[in-house]
């Protein structure tokens, strides 16, 4: 990738995975914006379905892609988004 000299490097193996790679690669990698895109590929090229307008005008998307893969995605969503959120409120009270 170095060789190429790109501007920009847009990840996309899914979360975490993508998240760990970036963070373990990221000092060998001579690239100013390195970006973690999650299942942007898999949009564009028409494999996954994005949700209906309203959704994703809404921030809802996460629920669409939750009804359409609850197996892969409920431990992210149900767990992990009320959890990260919980986090932040407790950095943000000083705890």
């Amino acid at each position: 990738m170095n060789a190429a000299h790109p501007h920009i490097l847009l990840v996309g193996m899914g979360t975490p995975i993508q998240e760990r790679w970036i963070a373990a690669h990221r000092h060998e990698l001579d690239v100013p914006v390195v970006w973690a895109v999650g299942a942007l590929f898999d949009f564009v090229a028409g494999v996954q379905p994005r949700g209906p307008r309203w959704m994703l005008d809404n921030g809802l998307e996460w629920l669409y892609r939750l009804r359409s893969d609850p197996r892969r995605l409920w431990q992210r969503y149900v767990v992990g988004n009320p959890l990260f959120i919980l986090r932040v409120m407790w950095q943000k009270t000083g705890h």
